[in-house]
């Protein structure tokens, strides 16, 4: 069982956010489940790059968080199906103004580069629909064969 730290333990508010979406793969993970209930195998290909260690340790911090429920379905071979509780799905919520800030950033940073005459629209990711546009998640990108996601994006 995770030793969750009390409440009084905590420095502030992100402090405590910080504690449950910590570490680079939990963030990818919440907002491929915010597109749809998914089995083990199917968040291992949306979140490109993670291991299978990683995933199910992450999983099972963010079940014990509260954050996501898994479903044990009694069938041969059994079948377990991952999804966001309520929680899970208010702490995505919270997110969205995080990623709006990240694609904003992306967008600032491909239009200074294409202004500098570094790169061309397409080069620097402007307009070009790819991971930039707003509410496309991890499992989207994967699926479009876009390049993997960084972390803290939305």
């Amino acid at each position: 069982m995770r030793i969750v730290r009390r409440p009084g333990a905590f420095v502030c508010g992100i402090d405590a956010a910080m504690d449950v979406i910590g570490g680079k793969w939990k963030v990818l993970i919440l907002w491929a489940l915010n597109e749809r209930t998914c089995r083990f195998g199917e968040l291992r290909r949306a979140v490109t790059g993670v291991t299978e260690k990683v995933l199910s340790s992450h999983l099972k911090e963010l079940e014990d968080d509260g954050i996501v429920h898994r479903e044990v379905y009694a069938e041969v071979p059994p079948r377990v199906e991952y999804s966001l509780t309520p929680l899970g799905l208010s702490l995505n919520a919270a997110l969205e103004p995080l990623g709006q800030w990240g694609r904003d950033h992306i967008r600032r940073d491909a239009e200074e580069a294409r202004d500098d005459g570094c790169l061309g629209a397409e080069e620097a990711g402007v307009d070009t629909g790819v991971a930039v546009e707003a509410g496309v998640g991890a499992g989207a990108r994967a699926r479009s064969g876009a390049a993997p996601p960084r972390p803290w994006r939305g």
